[in-house]
Protein backbone atom coordinates (compact mmCIF):
# COMPACT_ATOMS: atom_id res chain seq x y z
CA UNK A 1 0.00 0.00 0.00
CA UNK A 2 1.06 3.44 -0.44
CA UNK A 3 3.71 5.19 2.00
CA UNK A 4 2.67 6.65 5.01
CA UNK A 5 -0.97 5.30 4.01
CA UNK A 6 -4.01 7.73 6.45
CA UNK A 7 -5.32 5.44 9.26
CA UNK A 8 -8.58 5.56 7.33
CA UNK A 9 -7.45 3.76 4.87
CA UNK A 10 -7.87 0.57 7.01
CA UNK A 11 -7.09 -3.08 5.90
CA UNK A 12 -10.96 -3.96 4.90
CA UNK A 13 -10.51 -2.18 2.34
CA UNK A 14 -8.07 -3.67 0.48
CA UNK A 15 -9.27 -5.09 -2.39
CA UNK A 16 -9.82 -9.29 -2.56
CA UNK A 17 -8.47 -8.46 -6.40
CA UNK A 18 -8.63 -11.77 -8.83
CA UNK A 19 -4.86 -13.12 -8.49
CA UNK A 20 -3.29 -16.05 -10.60
CA UNK A 21 -2.94 -19.40 -8.69
CA UNK A 22 -0.44 -20.60 -7.41
CA UNK A 23 0.34 -23.29 -9.61
CA UNK A 24 0.43 -20.92 -12.96
CA UNK A 25 2.49 -18.56 -10.64
CA UNK A 26 4.94 -21.14 -9.40
CA UNK A 27 5.09 -19.06 -6.10
CA UNK A 28 6.27 -16.28 -7.81
CA UNK A 29 5.26 -12.60 -6.40
CA UNK A 30 6.66 -9.37 -5.98
CA UNK A 31 7.05 -6.76 -3.30
CA UNK A 32 6.90 -2.71 -4.15
CA UNK A 33 5.07 -0.12 -5.69
CA UNK A 34 3.60 -1.66 -8.26
CA UNK A 35 2.42 -4.46 -5.74
CA UNK A 36 1.02 -2.37 -3.33
CA UNK A 37 -1.05 -0.24 -6.02
CA UNK A 38 -2.48 -3.42 -7.11
CA UNK A 39 -3.79 -4.74 -4.00
CA UNK A 40 -5.05 -1.25 -2.48
CA UNK A 41 -8.63 0.16 -3.41
CA UNK A 42 -7.61 4.08 -3.30
CA UNK A 43 -4.48 6.14 -2.30
CA UNK A 44 -6.44 8.12 -0.09
CA UNK A 45 -6.05 11.62 -1.43
CA UNK A 46 -7.58 13.21 -4.85
CA UNK A 47 -5.00 13.45 -6.96
CA UNK A 48 -2.89 10.55 -6.39
CA UNK A 49 -6.91 8.18 -6.61
CA UNK A 50 -7.42 10.05 -9.88
CA UNK A 51 -3.57 8.64 -11.32
CA UNK A 52 -4.48 5.20 -9.85
CA UNK A 53 -7.47 5.31 -11.55
CA UNK A 54 -6.06 6.66 -15.25
CA UNK A 55 -3.77 3.88 -14.52
CA UNK A 56 -5.40 1.01 -14.00
CA UNK A 57 -8.13 2.21 -16.66
CA UNK A 58 -4.55 1.72 -19.47
CA UNK A 59 -2.91 -0.93 -17.79
CA UNK A 60 -5.84 -2.80 -16.24
CA UNK A 61 -6.20 -4.39 -12.45
CA UNK A 62 -4.44 -5.94 -11.44
CA UNK A 63 -1.51 -4.51 -13.81
CA UNK A 64 1.77 -7.14 -14.50
CA UNK A 65 4.45 -5.40 -16.39
CA UNK A 66 7.28 -4.70 -14.12
CA UNK A 67 8.13 -1.58 -16.96
CA UNK A 68 5.14 0.10 -14.54
CA UNK A 69 6.98 0.20 -11.77
CA UNK A 70 8.24 3.73 -12.70
CA UNK A 71 4.60 4.71 -13.29
CA UNK A 72 3.67 3.43 -10.04
CA UNK A 73 6.08 5.48 -7.81
CA UNK A 74 4.89 8.61 -9.49
CA UNK A 75 1.69 7.61 -8.30
CA UNK A 76 3.41 7.41 -4.79
CA UNK A 77 5.02 10.26 -4.90
CA UNK A 78 2.09 12.35 -6.15
CA UNK A 79 0.17 10.46 -2.81
CA UNK A 80 3.24 11.85 -0.42
CA UNK A 81 2.96 15.38 -2.01
CA UNK A 82 -0.28 15.43 -0.60
CA UNK A 83 -0.16 13.93 2.69
CA UNK A 84 2.83 16.35 3.19
CA UNK A 85 0.98 19.08 2.32
CA UNK A 86 -1.76 18.18 4.92
CA UNK A 87 0.17 16.90 7.25
CA UNK A 88 1.95 20.41 7.76
CA UNK A 89 -1.48 22.35 8.34
CA UNK A 90 -1.94 20.34 11.51
CA UNK A 91 -1.18 21.24 14.79
CA UNK A 92 0.78 18.34 16.14
CA UNK A 93 3.33 19.23 13.11
CA UNK A 94 4.85 21.39 15.70
CA UNK A 95 4.82 19.14 19.16
CA UNK A 96 7.78 19.00 21.02
CA UNK A 97 7.73 15.48 21.42
CA UNK A 98 10.18 14.81 19.06
CA UNK A 99 12.46 11.81 20.86
CA UNK A 100 11.29 8.36 22.07
CA UNK A 101 13.73 6.25 24.35
CA UNK A 102 14.15 2.29 24.82
CA UNK A 103 15.77 0.24 26.27
CA UNK A 104 16.09 -3.94 26.24
CA UNK A 105 12.14 -5.29 25.98
CA UNK A 106 13.29 -9.18 25.40
CA UNK A 107 16.57 -10.27 23.85
CA UNK A 108 14.81 -11.61 20.49
CA UNK A 109 12.47 -9.95 18.26
CA UNK A 110 11.48 -10.17 14.42
CA UNK A 111 9.58 -7.05 12.92
CA UNK A 112 7.90 -7.39 9.20
CA UNK A 113 7.00 -3.30 7.76
CA UNK A 114 6.03 -2.38 4.22
CA UNK A 115 9.32 0.21 3.13
CA UNK A 116 9.21 2.46 -0.17
CA UNK A 117 10.39 -0.35 -1.78
CA UNK A 118 9.00 -3.40 -0.30
CA UNK A 119 7.98 -5.50 2.55
CA UNK A 120 11.08 -5.85 4.79
CA UNK A 121 11.21 -8.31 7.20
CA UNK A 122 14.29 -8.06 10.24
CA UNK A 123 15.22 -10.35 12.70
CA UNK A 124 17.69 -9.70 15.41
CA UNK A 125 19.09 -10.89 18.42
CA UNK A 126 20.91 -8.70 21.04
CA UNK A 127 22.55 -8.68 24.12
CA UNK A 128 21.87 -7.20 27.76
CA UNK A 129 23.09 -3.73 26.35
CA UNK A 130 21.38 -3.61 23.26
CA UNK A 131 23.56 -4.36 21.07
CA UNK A 132 23.23 -6.85 17.80
CA UNK A 133 24.53 -9.87 17.92
CA UNK A 134 22.82 -11.68 15.23
CA UNK A 135 20.62 -10.59 12.57
CA UNK A 136 19.00 -12.16 9.68
CA UNK A 137 17.17 -9.82 6.88
CA UNK A 138 14.72 -10.37 3.95
CA UNK A 139 14.44 -7.33 1.62
CA UNK A 140 12.92 -6.31 -1.26
CA UNK A 141 15.71 -7.71 -3.13
CA UNK A 142 15.13 -11.19 -2.19
CA UNK A 143 11.23 -11.77 -2.27
CA UNK A 144 11.72 -10.10 -5.88
CA UNK A 145 14.51 -12.12 -6.79
CA UNK A 146 12.33 -14.27 -8.56
CA UNK A 147 10.53 -12.56 -10.40
CA UNK A 148 13.65 -10.72 -11.06
CA UNK A 149 15.45 -13.83 -12.49
CA UNK A 150 12.13 -15.02 -14.81
CA UNK A 151 11.76 -11.09 -16.31
CA UNK A 152 15.32 -11.30 -17.20
CA UNK A 153 15.05 -14.89 -18.91
CA UNK A 154 12.26 -13.90 -20.59
CA UNK A 155 13.66 -10.88 -21.62
CA UNK A 156 16.89 -12.08 -22.65
CA UNK A 157 14.99 -14.84 -25.18
CA UNK A 158 13.39 -12.09 -27.07
CA UNK A 159 16.84 -9.95 -27.82
CA UNK A 160 18.90 -13.43 -28.52
CA UNK A 161 15.45 -14.34 -30.81
CA UNK A 162 15.72 -11.03 -32.81
CA UNK A 163 19.14 -11.18 -32.50
CA UNK A 164 18.97 -14.16 -34.76
CA UNK A 165 17.30 -12.96 -37.19
CA UNK A 166 19.22 -9.76 -37.58
CA UNK A 167 22.83 -11.68 -37.73
CA UNK A 168 25.35 -8.82 -38.44
CA UNK A 169 22.58 -6.04 -37.60
CA UNK A 170 22.62 -6.77 -34.11
CA UNK A 171 23.73 -3.50 -32.88
CA UNK A 172 20.23 -2.56 -33.70
CA UNK A 173 19.11 -4.07 -31.04
CA UNK A 174 20.96 -1.96 -28.17
CA UNK A 175 17.15 -0.56 -27.65
CA UNK A 176 15.90 -4.20 -26.51
CA UNK A 177 19.29 -4.29 -24.62
CA UNK A 178 18.66 -1.37 -22.56
CA UNK A 179 15.21 -2.37 -22.01
CA UNK A 180 16.51 -5.89 -20.49
CA UNK A 181 19.36 -4.04 -18.51
CA UNK A 182 16.50 -1.80 -16.91
CA UNK A 183 14.68 -5.12 -15.42
CA UNK A 184 16.21 -5.45 -12.28
CA UNK A 185 16.81 -1.70 -11.54
CA UNK A 186 12.97 -1.86 -11.40
CA UNK A 187 12.55 -4.25 -9.07
CA UNK A 188 15.31 -3.93 -7.10
CA UNK A 189 16.26 -0.18 -5.74
CA UNK A 190 19.31 -0.96 -4.02
CA UNK A 191 20.42 -1.48 -7.86
CA UNK A 192 19.52 1.57 -8.29
CA UNK A 193 22.73 3.18 -6.45
CA UNK A 194 25.09 0.48 -7.87
CA UNK A 195 26.09 1.84 -10.64
CA UNK A 196 29.63 1.76 -12.59
CA UNK A 197 31.61 5.10 -12.14
CA UNK A 198 31.91 6.98 -15.85
CA UNK A 199 35.13 6.29 -17.82
CA UNK A 200 35.31 10.29 -17.96
CA UNK A 201 35.00 10.93 -14.54
CA UNK A 202 37.77 12.61 -12.21
CA UNK A 203 39.51 10.35 -9.62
Amino acid sequence: MPIGLPKRLSLTRISRRRSTSHKETDGVYRVGTLARLNVADSCGTPLADAELAAFRKNYGAPAHSAFLYHHAQLIEIIYALERIEKLLSEEDILSSHVRATAGVISPEGMGIIEAPHGVLIHHYKVNDEGAIVWANLIVATGHNNRAMGRSVQQGGAGVCSRRQVRGRHAEQGLGSDSRLRSLPKLLDSCDRHNRPASRTSGP
